[in-house]
């Protein structure tokens, strides 16, 4: 690995334990009472508000560290990576274009369809980025990886003995969601007022 790529991994490895972290107390203010309360509301307020830009962030975010990966450090991506890549683009591609149509302050019905569409590709990819994170720290195959290309249990790097590039996407994926729930939360909370 080149001192390039090296200290790119090591800030994204470090953003992705900090993410986590977040993802986790997101995670207990959505299933704890906290959401209505002092510092939980706050966070749910706040991520809940800057739903659309947070997950444009880490879309894109994603999107760039992939191609990094793949174009500049030559690290190879599996079919289930593929599959990662697919859902997280797409995503990219969906919340900027709905970013700009809120600026243009454009109908609510489209709000409600991107909140839909992020939810359900978050779900799909998080279920692969899940599986695929499960063949790199060491579970067996359910379902076999392609013979071309390289293997789906193969790593390029782990980092806090845990980190890897499925694991990121993972992160990623789990952050949006609960991004798009807190959003989701908010905007009912605004129509029963």
């Amino acid at each position: 690995m080149t001192p390039l790529v090296q200290a790119v991994t090591d800030f994204l490895s470090f953003g992705t334990v900090l993410a986590d972290i977040l993802a986790l107390a997101l995670f207990i203010i959505i299933l704890g009472s906290f959401q209505n309360k002092g510092w939980g509301k706050k966070l749910a307020d706040f991520f809940g508000g800057n739903a659309l830009l947070f997950s444009f962030l880490l879309a894109a975010g994603g999107t760039v560290a992939s191609l990094f990966y793949s174009q500049f450090a030559h690290f190879a991506p599996c079919e289930l990576c593929w599959i990662q890549r697919g859902f997280l683009y797409t995503q990219a591609v969906i919340l900027l274009v709905a970013m700009l149509a809120r600026k243009a302050e454009k109908v609510r019905l489209y709000d409600k369809i991107v909140e839909k569409a992020c939810l359900a590709l978050s779900c799909c990819g998080f279920a692969v980025a899940f599986y695929n994170t499960y063949l790199q720290l060491g579970g067996g195959a359910i379902i076999p990886c392609s013979a071309i290309g390289p293997s789906c249990q193969y790593v390029y790097f782990i980092e806090y003995g845990y980190v890897t590039i499925p694991t990121m996407s993972l992160t990623a994926f789990a952050l949006i969601l609960l991004f798009m729930l807190l959003r989701k939360s908010e905007e009912d909370e605004k129509r029963e007022k």
